[in-house]
Parts: C-alpha cells; sequence; structure tokens
C-alpha cells in the first residue's frame, strides 16, 4: 500500500504540473484589441432550437458589439416555442440580424451540424462564429478573438467560455468538466506542436477563418456526428489547419445546463458519444480518475478514523488532497467557478462517474441517446 500511495502522489504532482501550464499558457482575449483596416464581415451563426429563454439575451449582447461590420444568422431549427417569432422582432429592429427558417432533418444527419451547415451556407463574411443561443457575449468579444485569431493564424479557434449555474447541483457538478480537462489535457504542448493537432474544441465557440471551414469540409464532414465540435477540431488538424483553444471566460458566458435534468441527458449525450468513439480510452479514465480524484479522500477517512495507519503513509494521503484541492481552486479561480465547488468535489466528481456507468449500461447494450427530442443511435455517432 505504500508503493500505491507514492505513485499516487507522484501522479498528481506531475497532473499539478500539466494543470499549471495550461493555465500559464492559455491566452485570453485582450479588451484593447485592435481592429484590423479594413475590418473584415464576420458572421455570426446561431443554430437555435426551442431557445424562447436564451436566444433574447445572446441576440442583444451580440447588438451591442463594438465591431464595425459583422452579421447575425440564426436558424429556427423546427421550433415549437417562440423562437423564430422573438428572432423576427429583433431582426425588424436590427438589419444585421437575420432569421432563417431551417429545412427538415434529414435521415443521415445528426440536428446541430445540420443546422450549422443550413448557416454556413448562407453567411457572407469572411469569418464564421458558431456561437450556442444560450451564450452571452461581452461587447468587445467580436474586436478581441478576431486579434487572437489573427494572431494565432488558426484555421479554429475555440476555447472555454465561463459555465453558468443557477441550482446547487449544477453549481457542484458543472466545474468538474473544466478541473477534468485541464488536469489532464496537454493543451501547453499541443499548441507548440509543429505539425497540428486537435485541441479542445467546445461548441459554444467556434470561430473559423471562412476559406478553412470550407477547405476542411464545412460541417458535412461531421454530418451525423452528435458531437460534432470534437470531430471538427478532429478534421482541421487532419487537414494540417491549426487549431487553439483560448480562455473566453472574460467575453463569453454560458448557461448551457438551465435545469438539473438537461445537466444530465447533456452529459449522458457527451459521455455516449465519446464511448463509441474511444470505448476503451474512457474505460481506461475510470480507475486513473479514481486513483487520482477519489481515492485520496478515501484513504484519508480509512488512515485516519478507520485505522491507525503509518505516519509516512497518513502524510501521503494528505498531500494528495491538499493538491487535489490546490488544482480545484485553480481551475475554478481561473474560470470563475461557483466557490461552493471545490469543497464539495466529491459530490461533483461522483456525479461524473454516475453518467459515465449509466452512458457505458446504454452503450453496453445500444440503447442509444436523446438531445432536443430527437433520438440518436448509434449509428449517429459514425461518419460512414
Amino acid at each position: 500500500m505504500m508503493l500505491y500511495q507514492i505513485l499516487a502522489s507522484a501522479g498528481l504532482v506531475l497532473l499539478l504540473l500539466n494543470l499549471l501550464l495550461n493555465l500559464r499558457s492559455l491566452r485570453k482575449p485582450q479588451v484593447n484589441a485592435k481592429v484590423p483596416h479594413p475590418a473584415p464581415l464576420i458572421s455570426v451563426l446561431i443554430p437555435a432550437r426551442d431557445e424562447e429563454n436564451n436566444i433574447g439575451a445572446c441576440l442583444e449582447s451580440l447588438r451591442r458589439q463594438d465591431y464595425p461590420n459583422f452579421e447575425v444568422l440564426v436558424l429556427d431549427d423546427n421550433s415549437v416555442d417562440d423562437t423564430a417569432l422573438i428572432v423576427s422582432r429583433m431582426a425588424a429592429a436590427d438589419p444585421r440580424i437575420k432569421l432563417i427558417t431551417g429545412e427538415p432533418l434529414p435521415s443521415d444527419w445528426a440536428g446541430k451540424p445540420f443546422a450549422c451547415h443550413q448557416l454556413a451556407q448562407r453567411a457572407n463574411g469572411d469569418w464564421y462564429l458558431f456561437v450556442d443561443a444560450d451564450t452571452v457575449h461581452a461587447p468587445h468579444m467580436l474586436r478581441s478573438v478576431l486579434d487572437a485569431a489573427i494572431q494565432l493564424k488558426v484555421s479554429l479557434l475555440s476555447g472555454f467560455p465561463r459555465q453558468l449555474a443557477d441550482s446547487l447541483p449544477q453549481k457542484v457538478a458543472v466545474p468538474v468538466i473544466y478541473f477534468l480537462i485541464m488536469s489532464i489535457a496537454p493543451l501547453w504542448l499541443i499548441h507548440r506542436l509543429k505539425t497540428p493537432r486537435a485541441s479542445v474544441a467546445i461548441g459554444q465557440f467556434l470561430f473559423f477563418p471562412r476559406d478553412e471551414y470550407w477547405r476542411m469540409g464545412g460541417h458535412k464532414v461531421v454530418q451525423s456526428r452528435i458531437l460534432d465540435d470534437i470531430w471538427l477540431g478532429i478534421e482541421v488538424s487532419r487537414n494540417k489547419g491549426r487549431h487553439a483553444a483560448i480562455d473566453l471566460s472574460s467575453v463569453v458566458s454560458c448557461n448551457m445546463y438551465p435545469t438539473v435534468g438537461s445537466m444530465w441527458n447533456g452529459l449522458v449525450r457527451c459521455v455516449y458519444s465519446v464511448l463509441v468513439m474511444f470505448p476503451f480510452l474512457l474505460l481506461l479514465a475510470i480507475p486513473l480518475a479514481w486513483l487520482f480524484f477519489i481515492g485520496p479522500f478515501y484513504w484519508l477517512w480509512n488512515g485516519f478514523f478507520m485505522y491507525e495507519a503509518p505516519l509516512l503513509w497518513r502524510g501521503l494521503v494528505v498531500l494528495q488532497v491538499t493538491l487535489v484541492i490546490l488544482m480545484r481552486w485553480l481551475v475554478d479561480n481561473r474560470f470563475k467557478e461557483p466557490p461552493v465547488s471545490a469543497p464539495l468535489h466529491l459530490i461533483g466528481i461522483g456525479y461524473i462517474f454516475s453518467v459515465v456507468v449509466y452512458s457505458f449500461t446504454r452503450w453496453l447494450f445500444g440503447a442509444g441517446v436523446s438531445w432536443k427530442e430527437r433520438s440518436y443511435g448509434e449509428e449517429k455517432s459514425i461518419v460512414k
């Protein structure tokens, strides 16, 4: 058991080092960024399905952008609520906003890729910015992200918006996502490789130069992918394009899961899709997550309250718990996460574990998943 604790402690030190390098290297959009001359046209493209509670705030934040040359296209993806009515009213007051009525979903497309494909076909811009309808944007967002994209010479710019949460379960569980990414993914290394590699692509914010978007095939190359954002990043790197992720928390916020039920369904959809793509990789991640992020708390309880453990053994366990809490604080502080999340780390990561187990069960029995009242079987996650 002593060897186990030594290895767990060494592993957490390495994960902390990776996390620190990620946070240090993650670029932030600059509020004083300059507008190129002439300013290229940016097409902001928003797929919207039953988004009456979100689309108004999203469009209002975009109307306030200080960038001089942009259009906003909203595709009503067969909504049954007042999404189209809200957009049409705002479009009447601002000619930069246009409402597009979505076509029926073909059988060989997933919903969001098809909506984005239709938007791209109607866009006029030199740059395409795909954002979700539940995002809200700072006034300098377009100016600052364009400056970052030009400096980084990207084919795709994505990153980490600030994730808002209303209820206590959301405040506890949602921040775990960024914590796991920052701890495990070597973004600092990926962004420095001479050979292009896929970085983290989050579908709430995908920014392409128009020519690069069409060069890699647009959303058509991910038409049947549920997690189209991840696969767009992969396709960009396959086509020798540069893909970078940046810290967007100062310019974009998103309440991606407004209810506990939507949080569960959304996370199940994501995990299920990853299982379809990389089943063995995800299954390997489960024991590693236990070893580094849950196990230390289990051994702390056992070593101090259940039996008398050796002093060195107990010291290593205390070190492990301290490292986990420090890592949580560093990530939560960087991305402005709710302060309650880190102290309730065990509950949050336990929730993610339950999502993984449930998703694995559905994957094992081929049950599929549903999202936005559309059902997806395993075949919808595989590009033919």
